[in-house]
């Protein structure tokens, strides 16, 4: 299954909330990945721009944006932001892509 990473920043009221009464978020960030069809890998809380991350599996890119969507619009959250991730591999056969193929791009003049 394809890698997402997740990263989050709780919103005011959600960090104040967890402050007053601290509590196990990894378990509720493994359910709602479950409902869409993944499994999460690790979670994490951070320090500086983000309050935390996560790498997450999911079947396809439509379970993943879903899982964005229904998270993100939860109002928990101040940033919220999913992006697909590529192997070693996967990103070497990108790399031969942009090698071999044409199309002929030419940056604007400055």
């Amino acid at each position: 299954m394809p890698h997402y990473l997740v990263q989050f920043s709780f919103a005011t009221v959600q960090v104040k909330g967890l402050v007053d009464k601290p509590q196990d978020r990894e378990a509720a960030a493994r359910q709602v990945v479950e409902a869409f069809g993944g499994r999460l890998e690790c979670y994490y809380f951070m320090f500086g721009e983000f309050d935390g991350v996560g790498i997450a599996e999911f079947p396809d890119n439509e379970s993943a944006a879903g899982f964005s969507m229904r998270v993100g619009s939860s109002g928990a959250f101040a940033a919220f932001q999913t992006h697909a991730l590529l192997t070693a591999a996967e990103g070497q056969r990108a790399m031969e892509k942009a090698k071999s193929t044409g199309g002929g791009y030419r940056p604007p003049a400055g």
